[in-house]
């Protein structure tokens, strides 16, 4: 989709046709962006190299083909296209200057970014059902989480996630441009490129705080109720020990929960409070939670769980 945009004259006359935008990282700090590519360029690496260990240790290990590992299997799948999506552009802006970027590719990125953040949440939604039934009804486990629920939760949630996420560019692409051209950001987000519209942009940004908080506010919710009957379960289990195995099931995915959580939190709190803070803060923001959470959500996974260290032993042994 290519629309054209005139840059307003000295006289107010419009005049030579741009059919792109150009993207402003940190307006107000231009001159340490080499130096922050550094550490993002390393948390990309990170990111990439720790995800697609996962993925071929999954596939390659016979005894982690089990449905929660093809649920995290997914989760870094997810976590991929979205630093794949965002930080590679934004390298190229920090190290070569390339800040143009055509209207179909910044709609695009928008697509992805809102419709793959809220798959991410949905995923971990499912994680958190697939941890309820394991502690709560473990006997029924093997006939509720199969591979065949899993395929069904994955048509679920790229169908739902999808199909609420795709009007936001819609609805932006749709707007007149008609004067500016240049986004103060480092990524197409809905806000920052429908605001250079001259058009009433009250619906666009109406629908995305509606959508967006009941897709993520919905999956909160079911966390939240799944964990809830999870401790309400624990609580009762009288034998040594099992309390503590029973949780430990369950840490590493809280933990990915809680920081995801956290970040989007800290990125709303900043946006909301735009004002009082620096405008590069939730810039920056913007980005790390594009790259924080797919870095580290691996490595916590690695760590914590026994039979996914092991299967990346192994996997090490072999190279």
């Amino acid at each position: 989709m290519i629309r054209i945009l005139y840059m307003a004259s000295p006289n107010n006359y419009s005049t030579a046709p741009v059919s792109e935008f150009l993207l402003i990282c940190f307006p107000n700090y231009q001159s340490w962006q080499h130096w922050l590519s550094l550490p993002l360029c390393l948390l990309f690496l990170l990111a990439m190299g720790a995800n697609a260990t996962l993925l071929i240790t999954i596939r390659l290990e016979a005894s982690l083909h089990e449905p929660m590992y093809y649920l995290l299997s997914l989760l870094s799948l997810l976590d991929m296209v979205l630093c794949l999506t965002v930080i590679p552009k934004v390298l190229a802006i920090f190290w070569f200057d390339l800040r143009s970027i055509s209207f179909s590719a910044c709609f695009l990125q928008m697509f992805i970014m809102n419709s793959f953040l809220t798959m991410e949440s949905c995923t971990f939604m499912v994680m958190a059902y697939d941890r309820y039934v394991a502690i709560c009804h473990p006997l029924r486990y093997p006939s509720i989480i199969t591979d065949q629920f899993v395929i069904k939760a994955a048509i679920f949630l790229v169908a739902r996630n999808g199909l609420f996420s795709l009007p936001v560019p819609i609805l932006s692409s749709r707007l007149r441009y008609c004067a500016e051209n240049i986004i103060k950001n480092c990524i197409c987000t809905n806000l920052s490129v429908s605001k250079l519209s001259c058009d009433d942009i009250t619906f666009n940004r109406l629908y995305q705080f509606v959508a967006g908080w009941t897709l993520l506010g919905s999956d909160l919710i079911l966390i939240v109720l799944s964990y809830s009957f999870i401790l309400k379960a624990v609580l009762r289990i009288k034998a040594e020990g099992a309390m503590a195995k029973a949780l430990g099931t369950c840490g590493s995915h809280f933990i990915l929960i809680l920081f995801f959580s956290t970040v989007l939190l800290v990125l709303v709190i900043t946006n909301l409070a735009r004002k009082k803070i620096p405008p590069d803060v939730p810039i920056l923001l913007n980005i790390l939670h594009h790259l924080m959470p797919p870095a580290l959500n691996p490595i916590v996974y690695g760590v914590r769980t026994k039979e996914i260290k092991q299967g990346i032993q192994k996997l090490l042994r072999r190279l």
